[in-house]
């Protein structure tokens, strides 16, 4: 243990003072924002496919209960209204060139981290229990056409599904987005404050 203490002693003295210009960091947010971006509409993409999909089914196959119509009605609002807050939210991000105007950009992306926490947080509980009611719905027409065993499993696995999404996989996501953003939001202030200095 006193070879930890001396090691981490030794670490805390050696500080290094790096330089980074504005141009590099630049160049480096240039990155990350494209990162954000493109993760942005592969979501959007993403969820619009999962509409389509869900709608093809609904005008496929002839359902014959009303609470089957309802379920997927559900289903399909849900994805869609959650669609729509992430394009939205995609704006918030790409509606102005960061490398214009650093000082915009990183108000944007203030708001742009505040909506992805009311997104991950408030919304997204409304959206799992709209997507198991619709699914709750939809499986009363379902389930009857298949065995016990297999019944089971498909509410096993769906609502398991819901469930690791909104606990496991959503805490993860929120972690490494909130990482993201506030090491982005960082670089842009570092950034801002060089360009202040030079002036």
């Amino acid at each position: 243990m006193q070879e930890f203490n001396h090691i981490e002693a030794l670490w805390a003295k050696h500080t290094v003072d790096v330089k980074i210009s504005a141009d590099d960091m630049l160049k480096q947010a240039k990155k990350d924002v494209g990162a954000i971006r493109t993760k942005s509409l592969l979501n959007i993409l993403g969820m619009s496919l999962s509409i389509i999909a869900v709608a093809a089914v609904w005008l496929l196959y002839d359902f014959t209960s009303i609470a089957t119509h309802i379920g997927i009605s559900i289903i399909i609002l849900a994805v869609t209204v959650y669609t729509v807050i992430l394009y939205f939210n995609h704006r918030v991000i790409s509606k102005n060139d960061f490398t214009e105007n650093p000082n915009i950009f990183l108000q944007n992306l203030k708001i742009y981290q505040l909506q992805r926490h009311q997104l991950y947080n408030r919304l997204y509980w409304f959206y799992a229990i709209a997507l198991s009611l619709g699914m709750g719905l939809y499986f009363f027409e379902i389930l009857p056409n298949f065995e016990l065993w297999l019944q089971a499993l498909i509410l096993f696995l769906s609502f398991g599904w819901v469930i690791f999404c909104s606990t496991l996989l959503r805490k993860a996501v929120i972690k490494r987005d909130k990482e993201r953003i506030a090491l982005l939001i960082e670089k842009f202030e570092r950034i801002s404050n060089q360009f202040k200095d030079i002036e």
